[in-house]
């Protein structure tokens, strides 16, 4: 995020938004679960893990902190509320987009007891604001969006530092409860998504981000779906198989990308043996042959569906499966309907610090069958993270529109790590196709012959 500039636009027209107190109370909720989850994240280790950089694809711990507290203050504090900087000299330093991942190291950067105690200060400021917020008359304001876009950001940033977490060396600093074994029928392997329009993109959602929106009619051909993502065992026969020594399932980048780099498996996995190990938030264990595969990058889930006979779906299929009613013609919020998620839906939120076995959470099951399509991981799509028709920067061109073009592929869905604030079936994620730190994962779709 940027400086902003004071938000004039007036708000467009939508539905009517929930009354003063609700909004209220949404925001505080949605801030205090992203607030308590930074505190765990980087309360859990000592000074010297939050000022070193465990990976120069990531920022120290610290730096995640103090930019959440500095993002906040120029959004909710300056934009917002029109008050004078706090820390105007610290401005640059949390640019996300004047110092690379690998230089913040090397800045002036507060200290971790410095950067607690300015983020905390930032939000006693903003919870005194909200009090008597006023939720209407610009778009920054209305629905309280200002307010729901940090609460997103904060948890974005938490994911990033859970991923800093996972790439960190040494003894566990985390800790959760696995997520239940699935159930023992899971249904068919595939299920058929009718042809025909649907409607793509946000509606009625006033904290979607500007890259969800317009929606759109978007006609999608007939096809075939996993209905589950693609799992570790499966990901084994296709490396058991000779998937990464043969050229012909990969394509001419990724072919030289996993020969550059001498990747022959999913980032974390060893073989001991006859077994594959993997690495997980400082524990060593084998590798979990019903779980969705995680850490593999776009180019890898490209070449087990070429390996497999079939493809990736293009981020309007995925979207299609996710979020269309047969029996209505219309498109949910979620998979299972327009609730907001519960964890009988779906595994978010760092409840678990891992996939769920494949077939989990019926209840979040889609109308045509589809599970998992919300929570677990990341799912690689075919798709260049594009505009859609009518798209608009809002409220900064830095979110979304600096990054469209063919260099990025989207990702759906969500992972274990992403909280419900900020996961949506509507939600786009992107990355360069080499990236495996993410919770990344995928399934894989095929035409259906008409």
């Amino acid at each position: 995020m940027t400086e902003p500039a004071l938000d004039t636009e007036p708000a467009p027209s939508a539905e009517p938004a929930p009354d003063a107190d609700t909004l209220r109370t949404r925001v505080l909720d949605s801030l205090t679960t992203a607030r308590e989850r930074t505190t765990l994240l980087t309360s859990c280790v000592e000074d010297p893990d939050l000022t070193a950089q465990h990976s120069p694809l990531m920022s120290p711990l610290v730096w995640d902190l103090a930019h959440i507290g500095n993002q906040e203050e120029l959004w909710l504090l300056r934009a917002v509320a029109g008050r004078e900087a706090m820390r105007p000299e610290i401005d640059g330093l949390y640019d996300a987009f004047e110092h690379s991942r690998a230089e913040r190291p090397t800045l002036p950067l507060l200290p971790p007891a410095e950067a607690r105690r300015y983020a905390a200060e930032v939000r006693g400021r903003v919870l005194d604001m909200l009090e008597s917020a006023d939720f209407h008359g610009t778009r920054l304001t209305e629905a309280g969006f200002a307010f729901g876009m940090i609460a997103q950001h904060e948890q974005q940033h938490d994911e990033t530092m859970l991923i800093t977490h996972q790439l960190r060396t040494g003894p566990p600093a985390l800790t959760a409860p696995d997520p239940d074994p699935a159930p023992l029928s899971t249904g068919p392997a595939e299920v058929l998504v009718p042809g025909g329009p649907f409607t793509m993109g946000a509606t009625g959602e006033p904290w979607a981000l500007d890259n969800e929106l317009p929606a759109h009619r978007r006609e999608v051909a007939p096809f075939r779906i996993d209905t589950t993502p693609v799992t570790n065992g499966a990901y084994q026969a296709f490396i058991e198989d000779g998937g990464y020594d043969q050229e012909r399932w990969w394509t001419k980048e990724g072919w030289a990308h996993i020969r550059g780099h001498g990747i022959h498996a999913p980032l974390f996995w060893r073989r001991d043996g006859g077994q594959w190990l993997r690495r997980r938030f400082g524990t060593t264990e084998a590798v979990p042959p019903e779980e969705p595969v995680v850490h593999v990058c776009w180019y890898e889930a490209d070449a087990y569906a070429r390996w497999a006979g079939r493809r990736l779906p293009t981020e309007a299929e995925w979207e299609k499966a996710a979020r269309f009613d047969p029996a209505t013609g219309g498109s949910t919020r979620y998979p299972w309907g327009d609730a907001d998620p519960g964890p009988e839906h779906a595994n978010l939120g760092q409840r678990h610090l891992r996939p769920a076995p494949a077939g989990s959470y019926p209840a979040g099951e889609s109308p045509l069958g589809v599970r998992q399509l919300i929570g677990d991981v990341w799912e690689w799509t075919s798709s260049d993270f594009l505009p859609y028709p009518g798209f608009r920067a809002f409220p900064y061109k830095e979110y979304s529109e600096v990054f469209f073009g063919p260099e990025y592929k989207v990702l759906r869905g969500g992972s274990f790590a992403v909280d419900p604030v900020a996961c949506r079936g509507t939600f786009r994620n992107w990355d360069y196709p080499i990236r495996r730190q993410i919770f990344s994962g995928f399934r894989t779709a095929r035409s259906e012959s008409v």
